[in-house]
């Protein structure tokens, strides 16, 4: 792993001046820490406790996983891998199945590999679920939210977003539209939600971008989101980027009004991604299919992987309501908040094990 670019001080992080360095950051982040429970608490979301040690980890494809062997003590008990969770949200939509109603977490999490100064192998994840919300009111919320505990305004690596300000909201659609050189994104969506990579292909390069023969249709897509419309959002003011297309839906609800688009959203500030919001799917057939093409693509893409997780589909098959959920990065909340430029200084270890 590559290490952590420009930590402040050469010291190790048990070093009394090397906390002293780190110490306003943290206070910050401990404040931010009783808003957001404040924040919940007035709006009557439960804070919860959900397992960290989980038999899948997630079904996001491209998110690699720390494994665990469990060895029981229990002679009735077979031994089996576990993994560290890469996320709560399984784990809470089983709550919502029981009739937790809104719930929300602060969730430490892991995610093997991942180090940067906007990365770390194991942060806080905070999630919340309210049930009977749409996408809509979920981002109302969010902008609630940003401003209760954020400072008016914030920046990151010379990207300042003023939180005063009517935080945008432009569908991916229109973004490709714009920044793209006028690529109409959702013509390269099949009606069955697959990507067509050769539309896309042909839409880039009469848009003027190179276009390599072995990019497929998510390649390209994450491509020119990366290279030119997320420097894009975020500055001066909040973006959410909305409505993606159908083959990137992940555990959204698919758009009634065109299908070729799925009900989700990521909020960026300071031009950094901070969080991924859905309205929920609840059709288990419809998650079943898309579990069981992650669990194949994965299967193709790396060595390592893990089944569909059977339990939260049984879970689905008894009945979610229908309702919107949001994960947001606490670490690199807490880093606009402190206003330092990295995730390992808001935590009280910084990147110790990973160094």
């Amino acid at each position: 792993m590559p290490p952590i670019p420009s930590l402040p001080t050469p010291l190790p992080a048990w070093h009394p001046d090397s906390l002293a360095a780190r110490l306003p950051a943290l206070r910050r982040r401990a404040a931010l820490t009783a808003a957001t429970r404040a924040f919940f608490a007035a709006r009557g979301v439960a804070e919860v406790e959900t397992p960290a040690l989980v038999p899948a980890p997630g079904m996001e494809v491209h998110l690699q996983a720390l494994r665990s062997r469990y060895e029981p003590h229990l002679a009735a008990d077979r031994p089996r891998d576990l993994w560290l969770r890469t996320s709560p949200e399984l784990a809470l939509k089983r709550l919502l199945v029981a009739g937790a109603g809104p719930v929300f977490e602060l969730a430490r999490v892991w995610r093997n590999g991942e180090i940067s100064a906007r990365h770390m192998p194991e942060f806080t994840m905070l999630e919340w679920y309210r049930p009977g919300l749409g996408l809509d009111g979920l981002m109302d919320e969010t902008e609630e939210f940003c401003r209760a505990v954020l400072p008016t305004e914030v920046s990151h690596a010379g990207v300042a977003t003023d939180l005063r300000l009517p935080f945008e909201r432009i569908t991916v659609a229109e973004a490709f539209a714009r920044w793209c050189g006028g690529i109409d994104l959702l013509a390269t969506v099949r009606p069955d939600g697959e990507g067509d990579g050769l539309a896309l292909s042909a839409a880039a390069r009469r848009a003027g971008f190179d276009v390599a023969e072995e990019e497929d249709w998510e390649t390209l897509f994450f491509r020119l989101l990366a290279e030119r419309v997320e420097p894009q959002l975020g500055r001066d003011r909040a973006s959410f980027l909305t409505h993606w297309p159908a083959p990137q839906a992940a555990l959204a609800r698919r758009d009634p009004a065109d299908r070729r688009a799925a009900l989700r959203f990521e909020l960026f500030l300071a031009g950094i991604e901070l969080a991924n919001a859905f309205d929920e799917l609840c059709d288990p057939a419809e998650q079943r299919a898309r579990f069981r093409r992650d669990v194949a693509e994965r299967a193709r893409l790396y060595a390592e992987g893990w089944p569909a997780d059977e339990d939260f589909l049984a879970a689905l098959e008894h009945g979610m309501p229908a309702g919107s959920g949001i994960a947001l990065g606490f670490d690199r909340l807490a880093m606009l908040a402190a206003g330092v430029p990295e995730v390992s200084l808001v935590q009280w270890l910084g990147a110790w094990p990973y160094r």
